[in-house]
């Protein structure tokens, strides 16, 4: 496949991880400095809202393998777009309702689009190494996106709270010149597997979804792994302002980490294509670990040497994003249904996620973590870097266990 439909497949991912960051990383210590909202009632919403939208990710991709992914992205583009709109501009009064029917308009959009969107890929490649290409295309675009959403607001606004406000603005001509490029080059039209799709009822098709061995063994290592990546995601900006005392470099760290991990992409790709994409998973996990061990020693001060961990943990991510969801895609190709994998596969992704606001925020306040405070922190950190060390380590173990089910050669 030439380069020009790699690219445009993938400059999509831009908007979409834009907003992904602000919509996972900075949404509970946004809403709690600016709305005054406690952790246990954020954890609460945020694990309500996120169990409500994994629970919807199977059925779009029921729904993905009936229609035609180009339209049923471009249809999930709007409630996105408005919803994350809303979601950084709350009001004074009503802080909790509106953060959570905010989060439900633009999870709805989102993960509608994203299921699309990766099922799309899935189809558009005729190979694994084609595949592999067009997913680190759209992962590389979304760690551009990611960087940007990072930067942006410390460039935006003396106060990262209205920095991150500003994003709102920002998305929805990002999000329109993307979707302009990627249609215009791939079109709209039908595509020659739709109509040879089985059309299975819902839970028909979950269950053939999951009566796959080789899909079940590597969802298992991917929830373990998502886990061991959620933590850290959710807990970030707690840990760097509150156990560094450096949260005037919060944005500068997160964009080396996505920075790191788009540079990373090409090396995880070209290694994966010489030793195998469970080789080089295991390779990444296997660093991740030195740099979430090294993560848990930390104090006041400790910049550098976290800089460096997020350069580490940062070259890390690359292969996180690229390799399990190749290897998903290839998966779905070979039962005839990527929009029913890739349902799934996201649904296991939000759970990690919902999990891990819901669990670990609670969890902090009731050992008397305070944002902005001194108390707590030995909790902090444990929650930040010895926990998804745990999970990284167990998925590091599954992984080379399963290793010979995970690699499809063609």
């Amino acid at each position: 496949m030439p380069a020009a439909p790699v690219l445009a497949y993938g400059v999509l991912g831009l908007p979409l991880a834009f907003a992904a960051l602000p919509l996972y990383v900075h949404v509970p210590r946004f809403y709690a400095e600016t709305t005054g909202l406690e952790l246990a009632t954020l954890g609460v919403i945020l694990l309500v809202a996120r169990l409500l939208d994994a629970g919807t990710d199977p059925w779009f991709g029921w729904l993905a393998d009936r229609v035609r992914r180009p339209h049923m992205l471009a249809w999930a583009l709007l409630p996105f777009a408005c919803g994350f709109f809303a979601l950084l501009n709350p009001p004074a009064t009503g802080a909790a309702a509106w953060l959570f029917g905010a989060l439900a308009l633009t999870y709805l959009g989102f993960s509608a689009a994203t299921v699309a969107y990766q099922a799309w890929g899935a189809e558009i490649g005729s190979d694994p190494r084609q595949r592999t290409r067009l997913t680190a295309a759209r992962e590389g675009f979304g760690l551009v996106g990611v960087v940007l959403a990072a930067a942006l607001p410390g460039l935006l606004a003396p106060q990262p709270a209205h920095g991150i406000a500003l994003l709102a603005w920002i998305l929805p001509p990002l999000l329109l010149g993307a979707a302009a490029t990627t249609f215009w080059h791939l079109g709209m039209g039908a595509t020659s597997t739709l109509q040879a799709r089985p059309l299975r009822p819902l839970w028909s098709s979950l269950r053939a979804t999951l009566a796959d061995a080789a899909f079940r063994r590597l969802l298992a290592v991917f929830v373990a792994n998502g886990i061991a990546a959620a933590l850290p995601a959710t807990l970030f900006l707690f840990f760097v302002a509150d156990v560094l005392q450096a949260e005037r470099v919060s944005g500068a760290l997160l964009a080396l980490y996505f920075i790191a991990g788009a540079a990373s992409l090409p090396l995880w790709v070209s290694l994966a294509a010489r030793r195998g994409r469970v080789v080089a998973w295991l390779a990444s996990m296997l660093l991740a670990m030195v740099a979430f061990a090294g993560a848990s020693q930390l104090g006041p001060g400790d910049v550098a040497v976290f800089t460096v961990i997020c350069l580490a943990s940062g070259l890390t991510l690359g292969a996180d994003l690229a390799l399990p969801a190749a290897m998903a895609a290839d998966l779905g190709e070979r039962q005839g249904q990527s929009g029913a994998c890739f349902g799934v596969w996201n649904f296991v992704t939000k759970l990690n996620l919902a999990l891990a606001a819901g669990l670990a925020l609670p969890l902090l306040g009731g050992l008397g973590y305070v944002p902005g405070g001194s108390a707590g922190l030995p909790a902090l950190s444990f929650a930040y870097a010895i926990l998804p060390l745990a999970f990284k380590l167990l998925a590091a173990m599954l992984l080379w266990r399963w290793r010979h089910f995970l690699e499809i050669d063609k």
